[in-house]
C-alpha cells in the first residue's frame, strides 16, 4: 500500500530516532566532521541511477555506515533499514526535476527523494546538520533538547485546553439532563475536543521524534488524554440527527480537521461543520441528544445494546423517563441490564447536576 507524503515521514523519523541505529550511525557522522548521502530503500529506479561504487550486501551497523561515509558517493540501504546494499555510488536523478536546494549533495537528496518516492538523507558537513527528504517535503533533524522545550510548552497548553475541556463537558451533561441544551452548547464542546485533539497530535509527533528520549512525554500525554477515548464522534451522533444537512460522522470530523485555527475559535464555524445552518440567533437554538454519550458511561454496556436502545427511545430525555419494563423491551436487555442501565443513567444524572450546582 502506497503512503503519503505525511505518513512516509513519520516512519522515517520513527527510523532515525534517538535509540536507534541509524541515528546512531548518523550521529557518528556529525561528529566526524563528514558529509553523506543515504537512501532508505532500493529498487529499479534507485538501480538505474546508480553508476560506480561497489554493491555490499551487508548487515547494517552504525560503525560501518560512520566509515562508509568517509568515501565519496551515496550510501544505499533497504527500506527497513538492517542492510548496506551499496556504497560510494554516484547518484544521476533526472536534472529537470525542480529543486530550491543549492549545494550538490541536497540537490541530489531532494531529487531523488521526488524521483524514487523514498525518504533519502543528507549530512551536511559544513552546517552539521541531518535533513530528510520525503517526496515534497524536507524536514531538518533537531536535539532532543530543542523538541523537548518545544514539547513541554505544548504539554502545558494541552493540560490548559483539557481542564477547559473537562468543564464544558461538565456543563454539557447538566445541560442534557435538563434538556436545556443548545447549539453553542454542543459547538463548543466539540471546539475544545478539536483543539485537545491538535495539540495532541503534535505532541505525539514530538514523542516519534524523540524516540528513546520521549518515553516521559509519552507517558504524561497518556495521563492526559487516555480518558477521552471516542468522546468527539459520541457527541456528533448525539447531534448530528438535529441538524439540517445529512452529514455522517467522518464528514463532520472531517469538516472539523479543515478548519483552520482561527475558524475554530468561531463557535458559528464550529456548528456549520456539523451542518446546522447558522443565522441570526441561531446558536442559542435549543437541540436535544438522543444519547450515545451518557450511555458510554454506563459500566460494562455494550455498544450494540447502547445503539439499541437509543434507537428503540430515539431521545436522551424518553431513555431517562424509561422504567425497567420499558427498558426490558429493548432487544437484548434483560432485568439485569435493564437496572444497570436504569441505575447508571441516574447516578450519571445526579454528579452532573452536583457538579453544575454544588
Amino acid at each position: 500500500m502506497e503512503l503519503s507524503d505525511d505518513q512516509l515521514l513519520r516512519a522515517t523519523l520513527a527510523a532515525v530516532a534517538p535509540g536507534t541505529a541509524l541515528r546512531d550511525g548518523l550521529e557518528r557522522i556529525l561528529r566526524g566532521r563528514t558529509g553523506a548521502l543515504i537512501v532508505l530503500g532500493h529498487d529499479k529506479v534507485v538501480e538505474s541511477m546508480s553508476t560506480g561504487g561497489f554493491p555490499l550486501d551487508i548487515e547494517f551497523s552504525s560503525t560501518r555506515l560512520r566509515e562508509l561515509a568517509k568515501m565519496d558517493g551515496a550510501i544505499v540501504l533497504d527500506r527497513e533499514g538492517t542492510r548496506i546494499l551499496r556504497a560510494a555510488t554516484q547518484l544521476l536523478p533526472d536534472p529537470t526535476i525542480e529543486t530550491t536546494e543549492s549545494g550538490t549533495r541536497h540537490r541530489t537528496a531532494e531529487r531523488v527523494a521526488k524521483q524514487t518516492g523514498l525518504p533519502v538523507v543528507s549530512v551536511s558537513q559544513s552546517m552539521q546538520i541531518v535533513a530528510l527528504y520525503v517526496g515534497n517535503r524536507r524536514h531538518v533533524l533537531e536535539g532532543s533538547s530543542a523538541i523537548l522545550s518545544r514539547a513541554n510548552q505544548a504539554l502545558q497548553t494541552l493540560e490548559r485546553y483539557k481542564a477547559r475541556l473537562d468543564e464544558v463537558t461538565g456543563t454539557l451533561s447538566a445541560l442534557e439532563i435538563e434538556d436545556l441544551v443548545t447549539v453553542r452548547d454542543v459547538s463548543s464542546v466539540l471546539q475544545r475536543l478539536e483543539m485537545v485533539r491538535r495539540i495532541s497530535d503534535e505532541i505525539a509527533d514530538y514523542v516519534l521524534e524523540l524516540g528513546s528520549d520521549g518515553r516521559l512525554l509519552s507517558l504524561q500525554l497518556e495521563e492526559l488524554i487516555g480518558g477521552l477515548g471516542n468522546d468527539r464522534e459520541l457527541v456528533i451522533r448525539d447531534y448530528l440527527g438535529a441538524a439540517r444537512q445529512l452529514n455522517s460522522v467522518d464528514q463532520v470530523l472531517h469538516n472539523m480537521q479543515e478548519l483552520s485555527s482561527t475558524e475554530l475559535l468561531d463557535l458559528a464555524a464550529g456548528a456549520k461543520a456539523l451542518g446546522f445552518a447558522i443565522v441570526g440567533d441561531s446558536l442559542d437554538s435549543s437541540v436535544s441528544p438522543r444519547g450515545y454519550r451518557l450511555l458510554s458511561k454506563v459500566p460494562r454496556l455494550p455498544g450494540a445494546i447502547v445503539d439499541r436502545l437509543v434507537e428503540h427511545f430515539d431521545n436522551l430525555q424518553k431513555l431517562l423517563a424509561a422504567n425497567i419494563e420499558d427498558l426490558m423491551a429493548v432487544e437484548g436487555v434483560g432485568e439485569g441490564r435493564a437496572r444497570a442501565v436504569r441505575e447508571g443513567l441516574s447516578r450519571l444524572a445526579e454528579s452532573s447536576i452536583l457538579e453544575r450546582y454544588v
